[in-house]
């Protein structure tokens, strides 16, 4: 069953990078906005007179907490009218028409494999949630490897906070990726994502299932990796940005 409108009140906005913005949402008339991590909402932004193309979707990045916030990352595109209009006209206290929570690019209620959260930019969103969630309700897993891409250190989301649930967590690992930098720290990795995954699967001899997340360039490069290690396209989860 498909949510209704609802109205939402922004309540804080924190800037995560230079080009990259935090925003907590408010959604007064529930008291709890309940979703499964990996969902998404989408706005209405009051920017084309045509509805359908007002409508911008966007992962939520935090995890359900029992309450009626949420947060959302959004990355400033150039060109862009509703990063544009997100990061210009939306301050505290703006209202946003939002549905929601929407999608099936969720984790299975049993977690039987390895899994790999494949993202870049933005794209760690659904996967932020997926972590925190997992490890305040203490469910059950093997390993599961969050493999973060994006250009320079400063473009990194979250990463002091994934690093400590990566210390908390038992068989929870992150591996960010910095395609720009030179000299990455310790336990990172230069370059793209896509060697991580290959080493780590030891080029798909470990029994594994992948979810991918980002732009669509390097969703398709992983897709047909993934099947020419020898994966079958059931185990490729995909939500596409851009």
């Amino acid at each position: 069953m498909l949510e209704p409108w609802r109205k939402g009140i922004v309540t804080r906005i924190e800037n995560a990078t230079a080009q990259t913005r935090r925003f907590w949402i408010q959604v007064p008339e529930l008291e709890r906005f309940d979703f499964k991590p990996g969902q998404f909402v989408t706005l209405d932004l009051p920017i084309h007179e045509q509805r359908n193309k007002r409508w911008r979707s966007y992962s939520i990045a935090s995890a359900p907490d029992g309450t009626n916030v949420f947060e959302l990352v959004i990355v400033l595109l150039e060109g862009g009218l509703g990063t544009q209009y997100l990061f210009s006209e939306v301050s505290v206290g703006s209202e946003l028409t939002l549905r929601g929570p929407q999608g099936k690019f969720t984790l299975p209620d049993e977690i039987q494999e390895d899994i790999y959260l494949i993202c870049t930019g933005t794209g760690i969103a659904p996967f932020r949630s997926m972590a925190q969630f997992l490890h305040a309700h203490a469910l059950p897993h093997r390993h599961i490897h969050l493999i973060f891409g994006c250009r320079t250190l400063a473009d990194g989301l979250y990463v002091d906070e994934l690093r400590t649930l990566e210390r908390e967590e038992p068989g929870f690992h992150f591996h960010p990726c910095y395609s720009r930098e030179e000299d990455v720290p310790e336990r990172a990795h230069k370059g793209y994502v896509h060697p991580v995954y290959e080493t780590l699967t030891e080029n798909g001899k470990k029994p594994a299932k992948f979810f991918l997340c980002g732009w669509k360039v390097m969703i398709d490069e992983a897709k047909q990796r993934i099947l020419d290690m020898g994966y079958d396209r059931k185990a490729i989860h995909l939500e596409l940005y851009g």
